[in-house]
């Protein structure tokens, strides 16, 4: 995708021009795929350009709390909720996970995160882009503490991470007795690796679901009939 300064899906529209991580795959698919079913609260933690918010606002009517420790990223989220047509049912707050997961008295029927995940690797010049992009200021086991301690007994925490994390995440979740209930494993084509997991992740220990989507066919920007399948009611071109 582009770095152009705005985003325009069939619903809504983001501007993006002074949050550091701009409209991506990852983000759309999860938005996309977390379980919204029966959902009345939902926690975005990390919600950068309100994007995963503004998904979820489409696709249920649940009320979304959105948090992120960048005050630029939580203008601009506001930006675009003000401008969309579910205002109303998102409240963007600027927090971070550790603190809100201490302070709040609320509890969430989903939690759902595309979190920091580079660690250790070469930081970007903008200081901005490296909060978001590395995990530093939101360690894997102190995010899925912080879930743990918000997240309703009935809940789920959906999350899409690289696949080199899954086996570390998994581990980590089980500490908390967060438990993967379905996985989806994500190709960027058929014949390349899979680059991405996500994971809805419950307070019991049973695997209903592992499947896996190809995003694109052997050529650039033909997609997959699941993939379109999945996104279709947010792409302007599907």
């Amino acid at each position: 995708m582009g770095r152009n300064n705005y985003f325009q899906f069939k619903q809504f529209i983001i501007h993006q021009g002074n949050t550091a991580m701009k409209v991506g795959t990852d983000g759309v698919i999860l938005g996309a795929w977390v379980t919204l079913e029966g959902v009345k609260t939902v926690l975005d933690a990390g919600t950068g350009t309100g994007l995963i918010a503004l998904m979820v606002a489409q696709r249920c009517d649940a009320f979304i709390t959105a948090i992120d420790i960048e005050v630029s990223a939580c203008q601009e989220a506001r930006k675009n909720v003000n401008l969309s047509p579910w205002k109303e049912r998102i409240e963007i707050s600027e927090r971070s996970l550790q603190d809100y997961s201490i302070e709040t008295s609320l509890s969430f029927d989903c939690v759902v995160c595309n979190p920091p995940y580079f660690t250790n690797s070469f930081r970007p010049d903008d200081l901005k882009r490296s909060l978001a992009r590395h995990n530093d200021q939101l360690p894997f086991a102190i995010l899925i503490e912080g879930v743990s301690r918000i997240l309703r007994p009935e809940g789920h925490f959906s999350v899409i991470l690289p696949f080199e994390c899954e086996r570390e995440f998994r581990m980590l979740s089980a500490n908390y007795r967060l438990f993967p209930k379905r996985i989806t494993r994500v190709k960027p084509k058929p014949s390349a690796s899979v680059s991405r997991v996500l994971m809805e992740l419950r307070f019991e220990a049973l695997l209903q679901k592992e499947d896996e989507l190809i995003i694109e066919t052997e050529k650039h920007h033909e997609y997959q009939p699941e993939f379109i399948e999945l996104v279709k009611d947010f792409y302007l071109k599907l």
